[in-house]
Formats: structure tokens, sequence, C-alpha cells
């Protein structure tokens, strides 16, 4: 498996104090980026949290997802969660080591008070003594918090610097990217109020085994949830239920859960679940089996092989100012182009970091991790596959048909309504719904005209 390592680097660790405004929750920044440009520790937010306990069990959530391995455990090999401000919130993400939970903790406008909220993205030191501290907070005392070095500070952090490296999985990037994509197809399928969410929550199992092996379903009956042995209309995929463990931290604080998801077909599919808390909101979204990561998902291939969408995503991404909700609308008005290639564009960025999607506003939002823009695509096998496939002659058109040569095999491609099917092992497993297989998407590479030998651009 591919992977780099990625050097963070914090003037000091975070740290729960004592200051004259009462506890001071430090969290400290690595280098990001800003609308400034980039900065080594970028500051975003200096003021108080209306509901200090339950913000403290949503940022150990989330360090708890990034912590964990949730299939195959091995080692613990954590990175530090991404914090974003975007104006009116700061969001707080984190994604599993196994590739196959994303978690994310939006602290709204209402559960900030006392300060303005700076744009940028960037990582925030989370260390074993900080979790401690945090996991002690309770009640609703005043509790300051601070995003980034103190003001003061900013302009004079050249002493000894707090270093992490973290192994950086190509994987790990790709599940992000196809997270995302994946959350922009789910509608809301239920949502639970407290009492029932506390009660279904509670009913799961919490570790991984036989009894949770496997894809489950359940049906929104009345205000609950009732489990249910088969894939019947309505119902919605809770693929390995104890992955649902992060929501235990603000179980008791949360006044509802939503459940979203995509229109079932009987296959496994991803879900997310959102504990709505006071001022902030907490999504766990999780891959379609415990065993199967974001990574494999192809949600994002037809939009990296086309040079459209190339071209459109570099326009699309100097329009981005740090919004909290992107308006697809209003982006294709400014950028001349049409909602869907507006949309694919920004599938594309999402293959960089550079947009998210937040379901329960039901919008991208923009936030730009600091990865190398092309490497989920070099990385990814069936994308690069393809390019060769298409780049050797291997692809004969016919009409809506089409021969590909692979190895010692000739496989047909069929297009039928502007779907492709082919004759290959990985169709007739899938039938698209773990995106095209590698023939097929050779062949939109050449009936588009979107061959770039060698992958170049």
């Amino acid at each position: 498996m591919t992977r780099s390592v990625q050097a963070l680097a914090y003037a000091r660790s975070s740290a729960l104090e004592s200051s004259q405004a009462g506890p001071l929750l430090g969290l400290e920044t690595a280098g990001g980026l800003t609308p400034r440009g980039a900065e080594p520790h970028p500051r975003f937010f200096s003021g108080f949290l209306t509901s200090p306990a339950v913000a403290a069990r949503g940022l150990l959530a989330v360090a708890d997802v990034a912590s964990a391995r949730y299939y195959q455990r091995t080692l613990p090999s954590s990175l530090d969660p991404v914090v974003t401000g975007n104006g009116d919130r700061l969001r707080f993400e984190s994604f599993s080591g196994c590739c196959g939970v994303y978690a994310r903790l939006d602290v709204l406008q209402e559960g900030l008070d006392g300060g303005l909220t700076d744009h940028g993205t960037t990582n925030v030191d989370v260390n074993n003594p900080l979790r401690e501290a945090l996991s002690r907070i309770s009640g609703d005392d005043p509790l300051h918090l601070r995003v980034g070095p103190e003001e003061l500070a900013v302009t004079t952090l050249d002493g000894p610097v707090v270093e992490k490296k973290v192994p950086l999985p190509d994987r790990w990037l790709r599940g992000f990217a196809e997270a995302q994509v994946a959350s922009a197809g789910f509608d809301l399928r239920a949502e639970l109020p407290a009492a029932e969410a506390v009660r279904f929550l509670r009913s799961l199992p919490r570790s991984s085994g036989s009894s949770s092996r496997g894809a489950r379903w359940v049906v929104p009956a009345g205000k609950t949830l009732r489990p249910t042995t088969r894939p019947v209309a309505g119902a919605v995929c809770l693929p390995g239920p104890e992955r649902l463990g992060a929501l235990q931290r603000v179980l008791r604080h949360a006044t509802s859960l939503r459940v979203y998801g995509p229109a079932g077909d009987g296959a496994a599919t991803a879900s997310a679940w959102e504990a709505v808390l006071p001022g902030m909101r907490l999504t766990l979204t999780l891959s379609p089996d415990a065993s199967r990561g974001f990574s494999g998902e192809g949600g994002v291939l037809e939009a990296l092989a086309t040079d459209d969408a190339a071209a459109d995503a570099e326009l699309v991404s100097v329009l981005l100012a740090w919004e909290p909700r992107i308006d697809t609308a209003d982006l294709a008005a400014q950028s001349g182009l049409t909602v869907e290639r507006v949309r694919a564009a920004l599938t594309r960025l999402g293959t960089a970091g550079r947009v998210g999607y937040d379901l329960a506003d039901a919008a991208y939002f923009h936030r730009e991790l600091p990865y190398d823009a092309d490497r989920a695509e070099r990385h990814n096998p069936r994308l690069v596959a393809a390019r060769q496939l298409a780049g050797s002659g291997a692809v004969e058109l016919d009409a809506d048909m089409a021969a590909v040569t692979s190895g010692d095999h000739r496989y047909q491609v069929r297009e039928k309504d502007g779907v492709l099917s082919c004759t290959c092992t990985w169709w007739a497993d899938y039938r698209g719904r773990r995106g095209p297989c590698k023939h097929a998407l050779a062949v939109r590479m050449v009936r588009r005209g979107a061959l770039v030998a060698g992958g170049a651009r």
C-alpha cells in the first residue's frame, strides 16, 4: 500500500489550562491554508463554548475515530483531527485508520460566543493528556476556547516545536473523497427524538463479534427504528453497527438522531448518523461494510476521467471563498458552467480535500486539506489501469458497444441510457454499485476524447 509521512509541527502541545477568565482549552494548530495563504500556525477562534461538556465529548468522539481501526485491528496510528474555520462555525473532522468511518463535529454559530471565526484549514493537536483533561469536563461552567496560538504570540513563535510524523496511506486520502461523494447522494431517512435515539443506540452491539458481522437494516417505524432481516422498502443500511460507538460519547446530550442514506436497491450501502446537540452536530458516516473502506467505492472515477472536469475544477476553485455552504447554482452562474459540470468539478476538488459535504445543510463546504491535488488520482488503481488500457489502443468502439482487450481476455462493454456495463467479474459482482470497472472507464475516456497518455494533464 502506497503511503507517505505527514509531518505536523505545533508550537506547543494543546492543553486545558487555568486562566484569569477561567478554564482555557487551547488547541494548537499546525501548518494550514487561509485566505492569506499558507501559515505555520493559523489562528481561527478565541471565545467561549456555550456547551463546554458537550463540545469536549464531541471532540473526544472525533479523536476516537481518528485513532480507531474497526477492521483488522493493529497498533493505532492516529492523524490529528482537521479543523476548518468557515466564518460562522468550526468543523472538526477525522477518518478512521481502516478508512471505513468518517467523523465530523460541527460547532455552529450558536455553539460559539464572544469571538469571530476566521477562515482556513489545518490540523489540531489532540494528545493523550488533553484527552484525559477533556474527559473530566462536566457541567456548563464557562470554558474559553482558543483555536490557534495566542494573538500576541502569533508572530513570535520561533522556539522549539512539537512534531508528529504520521503515516498517510493513499487509500486514506481516497477514502476522504469517496465519503464526501457518497454523502452527496444521501437523503434524510429518519429522525428520532432524544429518548428513542438513546434507546436505539444503546441496543446496538459494541463489539465486532459474530452478531454484528455483515450488513444490517433498520426501518423507520413511527418515532423509532425497527431492525429488519432484509432490505425492505424504506430500509436504511446499518453496516457494522459497532462502528457507531463514538456516538456514545454525546448520547445523553443529544436532542435527536438523524439518519441519512441513499435509495436502496437491496445491496449494502453507506449511511450517515447525525447526533443533534446544543449548538453542534456530530456525524458519523459508515462505509457499506466494516471490512470495506471508502477508498474502493469508485464514486469519484467518472469525474476524474474527463479533461473537462480538470479544467472546470481549476475554474471553480478560484471562485471558492471558504463558504460554509457552497451554492452550486451560484457557482454555475459565476463560472458559466452547467450545474452538472459544477458538481463534477466539486467531486474532483473533493479528491484533493478541497470540499466536503454537509448533510444537514445538503450542501458542499469549502476547506483546504494540505494534500497534493493529483496524488489521489495518480494512485487510484482503477483509474491508472483504465488510462493504460485507453492509451495502449486496447479499446475498440462500435456504436453503443465496445471491446476491451486486457491481458489474455477480451471484454464487451455496452452503453445503455448513459450507463456502461461490462462482461468482467467486477461488473458481475457489483453491477456498478462501486463505480465503473477499469474497462468501462477506459471506454468512457476514449468516447469522450479524454485520453491523456501516461496520466499527464
